[in-house]
């Protein structure tokens, strides 16, 4: 007959005690994390920025907070994926490099819309316009939202420095005279104005040659 007062193993231990499968599962995944990730902040391919690429100017910067606000990375992707028919339908493959800047960056799997990494200079300004005014207007099987009220709200002049303060905090590199003047640079400019030069900008940095 078995001793059912037999010392437990140590790998039954912890497979009988959930605390003590929780704890080494969330050691095993953050050594494992650790091992993947930090090798990137020393890698130079995904720490200097892309030949060419600038920080945000303070109205493409509002532009960029508008984008986020709104959701628009819900539908629209900002990576060109590894495969041919990307490739041929977005442009170069994204890299690490053109986003150094971007705090958090906008890559994403999930693309509902078409992928805006390469939008930039594609169509006009006034095209834009009216697109975010109504989608339909000029794609009449668009099933996007419009945002009409960023024709008339407008940026709070007060809240860029802050923001570009912050961002060199973190490794931008923005200069004192960027900073004092960002207020000035979106004064009395609209959400929509805004919007519209961050998605004029996006992918000009590297351009297909």
């Amino acid at each position: 007959m078995a001793n059912s007062h037999a010392p437990v193993g140590g790998h039954e231990k912890i497979e009988t005690s959930n605390f003590l499968m929780i704890v080494l599962i969330l050691v095993a995944v953050a050594i494992g994390g650790m091992v993947e990730i930090i090798p990137l902040f020393f890698q130079r391919s995904t720490t200097q920025p892309a030949e060419g690429l600038k920080p945000y100017t303070a109205l493409q910067l509002a532009g960029r907070d508008v984008y986020l606000r709104e959701g628009c990375y819900n539908c629209h992707s900002q990576m060109v994926r590894p495969f041919r028919a990307e490739a041929l339908r977005y442009g170069p493959l994204s890299t690490a490099g053109e986003f150094v800047y971007d705090h958090p960056f906008q890559w994403g799997s999930k693309r509902t819309g078409p992928d805006l990494h390469r939008v930039g200079g594609k169509y006009s300004d006034e095209w834009h316009r009216i697109h975010l005014n109504n989608p339909r207007d000029l794609v009449p099987e668009s099933n996007m939202p419009a945002y009409p009220w960023l024709l008339t709200d407008t940026i709070a002049p007060e809240s860029m420095a802050p923001r570009l303060k912050a961002l060199r905090v973190v490794g931008v590199p923005y200069t004192d005279e960027e900073i004092a003047k960002a207020g000035d640079e979106v004064k009395g400019r609209t959400e929509m104005d805004a919007l519209i030069a961050f998605l004029q900008v996006l992918g000009t940095a590297r351009k297909e040659k």
